[in-house]
């Protein structure tokens, strides 16, 4: 085995313990900046309609970039549905700004610096001491803490209740796109 596949599968074991929030749940509130500074509140959102949220580890990670920029790329499918998207990290506003910049992103994409939002989903963990000689994530994250949150997306009805939750400690598997408009779909039928 690589010694990549061996740390993935330490930082993994790491946020294994973790389940985050289940369909059923009331989504929790918040307010969180975003890139611009605006604050951007889900109760406020949700008046217009379901809301996906994506928490990402950062703009540094590409598996993230990937799955934003898949996302970026049906956009205009998750919008006709009637949703919005938001996507969180817990990186400062200037580096939301430079995330939505460099993913040419058209969603909302907002900083929970201090990951109190992170951890009302269920989703901080630490990494680990191996990750943490690899990667200085009190540089990245905006409290300079050296948590992340669990990637993660919840697909949230105007009632605040998470219709969907794909929470997965495996840092490479995220709920895709496409999975979220059939989801979108099921759930436009049933509203």
């Amino acid at each position: 085995m690589s010694e990549l596949q061996d740390f993935q599968k330490l930082v993994i074991s790491n946020a294994s313990h973790l389940q985050g929030l289940s369909v059923g749940d009331k989504a929790p509130d918040f307010t969180l900046p975003n890139a611009l500074g605006k604050d951007i509140t889900l109760s406020e959102m949700l008046k217009s309609g379901i809301v996906v949220i994506k928490f990402y580890r950062g703009g540094w990670c590409p598996i993230c970039n990937l799955d934003l920029r898949e996302v970026q790329s049906k956009l205009p499918e998750i919008k006709s549905l009637g949703a919005s998207f938001l996507a969180i990290s817990p990186q400062s506003p200037d580096s939301a700004l430079t995330a939505k910049e460099k993913n040419n992103l058209d969603f909302e994409v907002l900083s929970d610096a201090d990951q109190k939002v992170i951890k009302a989903y269920g989703l901080q963990f630490d990494p680990g001491e191996d990750y943490h000689a690899r990667r200085d994530l009190t540089l990245l994250n905006g409290d300079g803490s050296k948590t992340l949150p669990i990637p993660a997306t919840f697909i949230i009805n105007t009632n605040q209740t998470i219709e969907e939750a794909h929470v997965e400690a495996n840092y490479t598997e995220r709920m895709g796109v496409d999975e979220i408009l059939r989801i979108l779909k099921v759930i436009t039928h049933k509203v």
